[in-house]
């Protein structure tokens, strides 16, 4: 009993000092430590660092450092083309100013959707958002709820073939692919998306009744330092945008090249010959992830031949966009390994058993796991790495007892990671509200709104129809 309290009251601080805004950097290893220390494993405590914290660190690095890389600088190659402001642009064109809300959404999931960053869609979308807000004299305080519905949640978590890194994590345990159970995510998709803005849209016109306009913010006015001429001379680059059918080649290779791989290229190969030199390998549990790689690549690629003469410094981007991964993987990564020493205390033992027994479905279980998980650490793929680091197995053995397809397995746990991850702690939201300029008061309720109370019934439809019927 004693480590199941060490366990909670670590889990707790985590959760309250990630609020705070303290690293997870240094907290994961801390609090680590201090659930060690409570459950009176004290002695264990540096190999438990050394053997199992670190280890746990390293082979997530090891595993989804690919992705991480290629996804910030895909997102940065985006963004400094100006691809990523002529797609804006285009949607603003085709639906107008008067659906402003319809508009910001469709503009942050086609860029999520295809490969960009949520933080660089984010950053990229906020000042169209705004403007768009603005003339439409609807709140601005719905700005950071509009962007959050097309970036964290449909496309991450549903869309089948997302590139999203939620996406992939389930790949290596239950050897399945970014493109599972493609119809139910399509359909949970088709509920976040009609939910979220059902509530989005009320809540503009109740504003507009009550007499609610955008309002006054003066910090909208407020400038920092003067941009250097390099600064100011990237910014009109990608303001100034690039062809749209340029900007919109990017994104169709990454998921179609992922789809073409995934679904032709390695099933025709034999691949047999890899089990001469890696024996331990099984191709058919990563292969879903090389198509990833692939496509993000060749995406990559495509972007920087496509401006070739007009980057106007080629070098920062691709340093920058490399740059960008690092916190987010690190941060990933260090939950990874709070996850694994967890993992070993003997209460994760009854936490886990009683989280097993919560219902004879392992989709029902698995949803409940990955929800607490992510809840606690603010992070959707954190928490979905620990879940599936320490309860992977059970959960594909269980399935496999129940004639469940890993499929269905990989889209109710990458549908589940995304519904509790966006507590007030979460860090994807702490950012998303100071891009905005606005606070939690302002602007939270929103965004649990549409984070929240729409993903979570899709979720149950999901498994309700898997359940019934299988995966399609």
């Amino acid at each position: 009993m004693l480590s199941v309290l060490a366990v909670v009251v670590s889990l707790a601080l985590l959760m309250f000092l990630a609020y705070r805004g303290v690293t997870v950097l240094l907290l994961a290893p801390l609090m680590a430590a201090l659930a060690v220390v409570l459950s009176g494993d004290a002695r264990w405590l540096l190999p438990l660092y050394t053997d199992t914290f670190m280890s746990a660190l390293g082979g997530y690095v090891l595993q989804y450092l690919p992705l991480f890389l290629l996804g910030a600088l895909f997102g940065r190659l985006m963004a400094d083309s100006g691809a990523a402001s002529t797609l804006a642009r285009w949607i603003v064109r085709t639906l107008g100013e008067r659906n402003a809300i319809l508009t910001v959404v469709l503009a942050c999931a086609l860029l999520t959707y295809g490969g960009v960053s949520l933080f660089v869609v984010a950053f990229a979308i906020y000042p169209i958002a705004r403007n768009l807000f603005e003339a439409a004299d609807i709140p601005k305080r719905l700005v950071p709820a509009t962007i959050a519905l097309g970036a964290f949640t449909f496309t991450m978590t549903a869309l089948p073939g997302s590139p999203a890194i939620q996406n992939a994590i389930p790949i290596p345990y239950f050897g399945t692919n970014g493109f599972a159970a493609p119809g139910l995510g399509l359909l949970a998709a088709a509920i976040m998306l009609g939910g979220g803005l059902f509530w989005l849209l009320r809540r503009a016109a109740a504003a507009r009744a009550a007499g609610e306009g955008y309002g006054q913010h003066a910090e909208d006015e407020e400038g920092g330092d003067a941009p250097t001429p390099a600064q100011a001379a990237a910014e009109a680059a990608r303001h100034a945008g690039i062809p749209l059918v340029l900007a919109l080649l990017p994104l169709v290779l990454v998921i179609g090249v992922n789809a073409l791989f995934t679904y032709w290229v390695f099933p025709a190969l034999d691949l047999s010959f890899m089990a001469e030199r890696f024996p331990a390998l099984e191709p058919q549990r990563v292969t879903g992830l090389w198509s990833l790689i692939i496509a993000l690549l060749l995406a990559c690629t495509t972007l920087v031949l496509v401006r070739l003469g007009h980057w106007h410094d080629l070098k920062h981007t691709l340093n920058q966009g490399v740059f960008g991964f690092m916190l987010p993987l690190f941060n990933t990564a260090s939950e990874v390994g709070y996850g694994a020493v967890i993992a070993s205390l003997a209460g994760f033992a009854l936490i886990r058993d009683a989280v097993l027994r919560v219902s004879d479905n392992p989709l029902v279980s698995e949803a409940i796991a990955m929800n607490v998980l992510a809840g606690i650490t603010g992070s959707s793929s954190g928490g979905l790495s620990i879940a599936l680091q320490t309860l992977g197995e059970d959960y594909l053995r269980m399935a496999e007892a129940a004639n469940i397809s890993p499929a269905l397995l990989h889209r109710v746990a990458v549908m589940a990671a995304g519904g509790m991850d966006t507590l007030p702690h979460c860090g994807a939201i702490i950012t998303l509200l100071s891009i905005c300029k606005l606070n939690h008061r302002q602007s939270y309720g929103d965004i649990a709104a549409v984070t929240m109370l729409f993903p979570l019934p899709a979720l149950v439809l999901v498994i309700a129809l898997g359940t019934a019927f299988g995966s399609f």
